[in-house]
């Protein structure tokens, strides 16, 4: 079953008088389950393509279809609503709430979709449990380590069971020895049927995923199938 689907999207921006070409004529598909890693330098286009797969920006031309709708002609409210209800976001700086428990950074999702409290502190423990997380529920972000913040950024992503979950650069603020535990949690996860889409520079973590799309200056380099997926710790030293 395709879960994403883009044909021919570009997005072009301007800056002065230049014109900025961030994407050029792309079109891929991603089925239900798969792991997926946009990689490539900066200015690749990358950040540009996850933006408008996560519903953050539209294309200037062409259609992007998320679970079969077609989300690249949807309006602002529309846009947000389906941010929501299909996609996980977990981001490099963790994007917590500093004076809230990591039981209800969890949970902040939940309030726009309108569950109850007694149903949200329900399923955002479900969703710490997910992530070996439950026995921290009371703790807020300062009281946590950077992995351990990184988790309660996975069990929001999740806790709302999306059709996607949408990591960006999700060890770039760990050290080796976490982003190794993160990248084993990501595993776990797509094990478990998830469909991740991982955005990257760097090569030795798009290596965790099972499919890569490089892009560069905004067009896809190549996309293929990693043959050697890696489960071991990291080949190179990730900032501290």
């Amino acid at each position: 079953m395709k879960i994403i689907e883009t044909h021919h999207i570009s997005r072009m921006y301007k800056m002065g008088d230049n014109i900025v070409n961030a994407l050029q004529d792309i079109s891929i598909s991603i089925d239900k389950g798969e792991y997926v890693a946009f990689m490539g330098p900066s200015g690749s286009g990358k950040s540009t393509l996850m933006n408008i797969v996560g519903c953050l920006d539209t294309p200037t031309s062409g259609t992007y279809s998320l679970n079969n709708h077609l989300v690249s002609e949807m309006t602002e409210n529309e846009l947000a609503e389906v941010r929501n209800k299909e996609i996980g976001f977990v981001f490099q700086t963790f994007n917590l709430l500093p004076r809230a428990t990591a039981l209800e950074n969890v949970a902040l999702p939940l309030i726009y979709a309108g569950y109850s409290k007694s149903d949200r502190e329900e399923m955002a423990m479900e969703a710490l449990k997910n992530v070996d997380l439950a026995t921290r529920h009371h703790h807020k972000p300062n009281e946590l380590s950077g992995g351990q913040r990184q988790r309660v950024a996975i069990a929001r992503a999740l806790v709302n069971n999306p059709s996607i979950i949408l990591a960006d650069e999700p060890t770039g603020n760990l050290d080796s020895k976490t982003s190794y535990d993160i990248m084993a949690l990501f595993q776990e996860l797509h094990d478990k049927g998830n469909t991740i889409i991982m955005v990257t520079h760097e090569d030795d973590i798009a290596h965790y995923s099972h499919r890569i799309i490089r892009l560069r200056d905004g067009l896809i380099e190549w996309d293929r199938k990693n043959e050697n997926v890696s489960r071991g710790r990291p080949l190179v030293e990730t900032k501290a």
